[in-house]
């Protein structure tokens, strides 16, 4: 049995081309409930006219998660372990053979602990909206290239079997585990990302993770500044607390090294702005070495081939390096994330 879980806070202008993506799986899910999280539009409504199941939370304050940890408390105890869970955001709909392929795989790896979806960006959001969709664009190659390893089962969408989430519960009740929200839930609500986090808690368990080239979805990109900013900031601050949270480790060693890089990239990147204004302000002028321009060439070429994805259009404007704009913008919000975790600033969704 398949059961697909839709947690929604005030998705009425999408949940529709959600659940019309369910419907149109080559395997259909036997159960699709949408949790409807402090809904104040149309979303419960929507969903029951287009024969979902609406479950309401009561007296959630954890976001998200606690809406999850509520849909879950409900449905595991009465699960068979072999009976699998398919988590998904309502902004994200599924290609149409996603549920038939991403259970193919669970099903023929027993340490497998979750599949997950690659996922490209929807239309929209003018300008910020493009360059996301050549981030994604590029994740998606990156991920292909390693045959579906991935360093995080996202949000977006991911299955479970209801064995392995019942291990995690098990494991955050005897101390193996960080406590989650201490009775007993899948899903840690002391985190910001939640799903960063469970990925951790199954390689804990010595599960396995991936995200198969073969299981795509579309996702709802930030339209506006302001709101990739706030996306990426969660993101990036709930990464480093994560690291934070279960140490050093043979699991986090890897993500320490990116956040080790993450930080390289910053200082590289004021030092090179710095010395480049230091050198029009002081008159000194700037100076073409050769070393500094096959330098250059190389992140030209890195820009082109990994959007390659997206057509040559996409490729022949990559060279021009506009995208520069966006690498910086991320590697301040990187900083600010550092500065907040450093200064334990309260946390916002």
């Amino acid at each position: 049995m398949i059961t697909v879980i839709i947690p929604a806070h005030n998705e009425a202008a999408g949940i529709s081309d959600t659940l019309e993506s369910l419907k149109s799986q080559t395997q259909p899910p036997d159960r699709v409930v949408v949790v409807a999280d402090k809904c104040t539009d149309a979303t419960g409504e929507i969903a029951l006219a287009l024969g979902a199941e609406v479950i309401r939370t009561v007296g959630n304050t954890d976001k998200k998660a606690g809406a999850l940890n509520f849909a879950l408390e409900g449905l595991l105890p009465g699960a068979n372990p072999e009976d699998m869970i398919l988590v998904q955001d309502a902004d994200s709909q599924l290609s149409h053979d996603f549920i038939e392929r991403a259970t193919a795989h669970l099903r023929a790896d027993r340490r497998l602990g979750a599949v997950g979806g690659v996922f490209r960006g929807a239309d929209g959001g003018g300008f910020v909206g493009h360059l996301q969709r050549n981030e994604y664009a590029r994740y998606a190659r990156d991920v292909k290239r390693l045959h579906g390893k991935c360093l995080v089962v996202t949000g977006t969408a991911a299955l479970f079997r209801v064995r392995t989430l019942e291990d995690v519960i098990e494991a955050r009740l005897d101390g193996t585990l960080p406590p989650g929200n201490c009775r007993g839930g899948v899903y840690d609500t002391s985190v910001l990302t939640e799903d960063n986090e469970l990925s951790f808690a199954l390689l804990t368990l010595n599960y396995r993770i991936k995200s198969p080239a073969d299981c795509t979805l579309v996702t709802e990109i930030m339209p506006t500044w302001r709101e990739l900013w706030a996306q990426r900031l969660r993101w990036k601050r709930g990464a480093v607390e994560n690291c934070v949270q279960y140490g050093w480790t043979r699991v986090t060693r890897p993500y320490w090294g990116r956040q080790a890089l993450s930080v390289t990239g910053i200082v590289v990147s004021l030092a090179y702005f710095g010395t480049v204004a230091f050198a029009l302000g002081t008159g000194e002028g700037l100076h073409i070495q050769p070393f500094w321009m096959a330098v250059t060439g190389v992140f030209v070429i890195e820009r082109v081939v990994t959007v390659r994805l997206r057509g040559w259009k996409y490729m022949l404007a990559a060279a021009t390096m506009y995208e520069l704009l966006i690498d910086l913008f991320l590697q301040v919000v990187h900083a600010k994330a550092y500065v907040d975790v450093a200064l334990n600033k309260k946390k916002a969704w």
